[in-house]
């Protein structure tokens, strides 16, 4: 995945013209791209489970930039989502999509709950195909905006102790490279955004505290800023890796060693944290 895979359309995203949906918008990455798309004068439908959280952000979002905001809380990983999400919002003229809600478990996979596995493959792979395609047409027919699919650094190498969420951000990964040479020519922009380890509640709802705790990370922040950055680009990437370690390590797991000496790598470092 690098910038040779793009397209050039001109100029950046006019964030003043979109309405964006942004899934699991109540807290993290999610909040984060909220915020700086508000920030740049974009509309708003914040998704996610906790409605409280969700309104806090509305009202803040609406006090600081003036931007409408509407909040819809759903659970994600209930069958059907994408098109009851997009009753829902009909009529708010949605041109934009960011795809971010996703959990992770982590622990040996003979050990976790099966009802647990489920839900994490409905949410980070179910959710994500159901709202793309639910959006896609509308998105494409207006030609303006863009369906940013948040995967991760674990969609570039087998994850031991975590191998459904990295097989399910590997998944992320392959279909949104597929969405985006499916998408050439209809000015809507599709990209995949790769965080690594970032300062959110992620470690604590995975159960992976201790691992986090030697890891440098990024914020939310400067996870957002690099996806903004790279929509403000005339040419668009298929894909971007938000920090330069983890550009360097990507490049390194593709090009430097085999698939099984990076599972081997990455299974060494989780058993030392």
């Amino acid at each position: 995945m690098t910038d040779r895979l793009a397209y050039a359309d001109g100029m950046g995203v006019d964030f003043g013209k979109q309405t964006v949906l942004v899934t699991g918008a109540s807290a993290g990455i999610g909040a984060e791209f909220a915020r700086q798309l508000a920030a740049r004068g974009s509309r708003l439908v914040l998704v996610a489970r906790r409605k409280d959280r969700l309104e806090e952000l509305a009202e803040q979002l609406r006090a600081t930039h003036r931007v409408a905001v509407h909040v819809v809380a759903a659970d994600l990983a209930q069958p059907g989502i994408g098109e009851r999400l997009a009753a829902e919002v009909a009529g708010f003229g949605v041109t934009s999509v960011v795809n971010n809600a996703g959990f992770g478990n982590f622990g040996a996979f003979h050990e976790e709950e099966p009802e647990r596995l489920r839900q994490e493959v409905a949410v980070d792979v179910n959710a994500v195909v159901e709202i793309s395609r639910a959006f896609i047409e509308p998105l494409r027919a207006n030609g303006h905006g863009f369906l940013v699919n948040v995967a991760s650094m674990a969609a570039h190498q087998a994850t031991p102790w975590s191998s459904v969420y990295g097989a399910t951000k590997a998944f992320v990964l392959s279909f949104t490279e597929g969405l985006w040479i499916e998408s050439r020519g209809t000015g809507l922009r599709v990209m995949v955004l790769s965080p690594g380890a970032t300062r959110t509640e992620f470690f604590e709802v995975s159960g992976s505290e201790d691992m986090a705790a030697g890891l440098r990370m990024q914020t939310a922040g400067e996870v957002v800023a690099t996806a903004m950055r790279a929509l403000d680009r005339r040419v668009t990437p298929v894909g971007v890796i938000s920090g330069r370690m983890n550009r360097v390590l990507a490049f390194a797991g593709r090009h430097l060693a085999s698939r099984a000496m990076g599972a081997r790598m990455i299974g060494r470092m989780v058993q030392r944290s």
